[in-house]
């Protein structure tokens, strides 16, 4: 929607400082709400149980710019952020790792020692790129800044990320034409930028050729899989073809036609490429379910994948089956009931 277009996110982690975000915020017309972001990997305890999971120091404005939705409690307030109090957010997951049963908000965890109390319980977000979102905690950005990332507490504070966010999705361009002049000036480049500006369709794009790339790679490891075990059906075709010479003699011999001994091998060669068919969805409903429970990415097998793969089994029985088929079809039946 025009909302996620809006979206913009400028990084690297050695040039970025706050005042940078600061800057941006007061000078640039194009940019309605920026949102810097330190983010770590720190082990988060509750008892005597841990993860360790991507901690991140962000402003109330994150919310907002980055399209979350809190499920219970709170988010930072101005006030937090100014006390660098030790309060914090959490994903859902996060959340149901280290607080199981009952409500987490007011109660307490530990992040590099130091006890913060939970707030807040993000709404679920999902994965992306890889990364699950819902399994990371948050802070003010103070708090991490004085307290977490080992950064020196100043104007000039490092950042890892500035979110920001267009006026409207025709401000796009523009914004990024003003951040990107403005940093130049800012960081004092003539040559190369120290930074990159990436909107949500250089997001998209990159998942995209991600997908693609291994779509086409599955796509190629189906095609030769369907090939060798089309050629396997043959092959055990053309042996059950050979073995059963005098009992297709006989099927002849007492009134069976071409087409009936035809299609008699075409449904045997069907019957067994639709079995190897159902072996696949099987193991591929097993490996998604695996991958679901195992990793951050949420995998759909869908019906008409499903229905796919068993039309596919068909099309592989009938066109590697026709050979034998036209063979056993064509066995002169007198010469048939002489095999041995």
């Amino acid at each position: 929607g025009n909302n996620d277009t809006r979206r913009r996110g400028i990084s690297n982690p050695k040039t970025l400082v706050l005042a940078d975000a600061e800057a941006i915020a007061e000078q640039v017309p194009s940019v309605a709400k920026v949102a810097p972001q330190i983010t770590t990997s720190q082990t988060v305890r509750a008892g005597n149980l841990s993860a360790t999971v991507t901690v991140t120091g962000i402003t109330p404005e994150f919310l907002s710019v980055r399209r979350f939705d809190m499920a219970q409690g709170r988010f930072f307030s101005e006030e937090d952020l100014k006390a660098a109090r030790t309060v914090t957010v959490l994903g859902p997951d996060l959340a149901e790792r280290l607080l199981p049963g009952g409500s987490p908000i007011g109660r307490s965890v530990r992040i590099k020692n130091q006890s913060f109390q939970v707030i807040g319980i993000m709404a679920s977000k999902g994965a992306f790129l890889g990364q699950n979102q819902d399994d990371a905690a948050y802070v003010p950005l103070s708090t991490m800044v004085n307290r977490l990332s080992g950064r020196d507490p100043t104007y000039g504070t490092s950042l890892s990320f500035i979110s920001v966010e267009a006026r409207d999705p025709e401000s796009i361009s523009a914004a990024r034409f003003q951040i990107t002049n403005l940093l130049r000036q800012r960081h004092r480049i003539l040559r190369e930028d120290d930074f990159a500006v990436r909107s949500q369709k250089d997001a998209l794009s990159i998942v995209g050729t991600i997908t693609g790339g291994l779509t086409l790679m599955l796509a190629a490891i189906g095609g030769i899989s369907l090939l060798v075990g089309g050629i396997g059906i043959m092959n055990i075709m053309l042996v059950s073809v050979t073995e059963r010479t005098r009992e297709i003699g006989v099927r002849k011999a007492v009134g069976a036609t071409y087409k009936d001994i035809l299609l008699q091998f075409l449904v045997e060669s069907v019957v067994l490429s639709v079995l190897g068919g159902l072996i696949g969805v099987i193991l591929g409903m097993s490996a998604s379910w695996l991958i679901s429970k195992m990793g951050s990415w949420q995998t759909v097998l869908s019906l008409q994948a499903i229905g796919l793969s068993f039309l596919f089994a068909i099309l592989v029985g009938v066109f590697f089956g026709i050979y034998p088929a036209r063979r056993a079809a064509m066995l002169n039946p007198i010469e048939a009931l002489r095999y041995e």
